[in-house]
């Protein structure tokens, strides 16, 4: 008896891991084109509510940003 429940818990699980996809509820991916004088906490302040310092850590997470230093023209995947 216990067998068949774990079969059957097991059969479950595995077809929800072979069907299961991305909800798409993250939205669409942003970009953004640093302009002259721009910052991450600029960016960050304009683009996230709250505290910039968690959007600037996102920022650089999401571009592999080594530091904070950014150039003008440069493209930056907003998160």
């Amino acid at each position: 008896m216990f067998g068949r429940l774990l079969l059957v818990a097991l059969v479950a699980v595995t077809a929800w891991a072979l069907f299961a996809r991305d909800s798409g509820a993250g939205g669409t991916e942003r970009a953004y084109r640093v302009q002259p004088g721009d910052t991450l906490w600029t960016i960050a302040t304009s683009s996230y509510g709250g505290d910039p310092r968690e959007g600037v850590w996102k920022l650089r997470e999401r571009n592999h940003l080594a530091g904070t230093t950014i150039a003008p023209g440069q493209v930056l995947r907003l998160p």
